[in-house]
């Protein structure tokens, strides 16, 4: 049960509702960790901003790709709210069947490049408590993309560390589409809906 409930659309601030119809685009729904933000209006719609900054592509970080980014963050969380939203992202955005079942165990697959893998495993570093980034870590991501696209990488790891956190600590309840795709893809890596019900 969730710690505090969402606002259905209707209990929400009128121009709030209108700011977060953006998430029917990449998931289909307005997520519940939003809904439950609504209950502060300031902090729904900054983070939406924030959202919508960070996952916009700007360079040779894909859209497909950051929601992989953020996917690997959350499984290194352990975060079962947010890898069933970008596993079903991922799919949305154009990730083929390879990489979306591969994506768990990025280092052994022959469907991400050098450059991706490099900044999966920073994204599973950077996720982790205590943080376990590397001078290895940061050599390999430098061999790869330029800082613009470093900063576009983190941004993407740190918006998934405050969500991670939220859901988990909320209790959000998942809702049916991306807990659909959670158990259609996610099974073999012991996902679980959890607390998320």
């Amino acid at each position: 049960m969730p710690l505090v409930p969402p606002l259905t659309e209707d209990q929400m601030d009128p121009a709030l509702r209108a700011e977060v119809q953006f998430f029917k685009g990449p998931l289909g729904v307005i997520p519940n960790s939003v809904r439950t933000m609504a209950h502060r209006p300031d902090i729904a719609r900054a983070f939406t901003a924030l959202n919508m900054a960070v996952m916009t592509s700007n360079a040779g970080v894909t859209p497909e790709f950051k929601r992989l980014l953020g996917y690997v963050s959350s499984f290194a969380s352990g975060c079962m709210y947010c890898q069933a939203h970008m596993i079903l992202a991922s799919e949305r955005f154009g990730a083929s069947e390879a990489r979306l079942n591969d994506v768990w165990n990025f280092a052994d697959s022959p469907h991400f490049s050098d450059a991706e893998k490099a900044a999966l495993a920073f994204a599973h570093a950077a996720t982790q408590v205590p943080n376990a980034v590397t001078d290895d870590h940061h050599a390999a991501l430098r061999a790869h993309w330029p800082e613009g696209e470093l900063v576009e990488i983190m941004g993407v790891i740190a918006l998934f560390g405050f969500l991670n956190r939220w859901n988990d600590s909320m209790g959000s309840a998942l809702e049916d589409l991306p807990r659909a795709k959670g158990e259609e893809r996610l099974g073999e890596t012991g996902w679980t809906v959890g607390k998320h019900v």
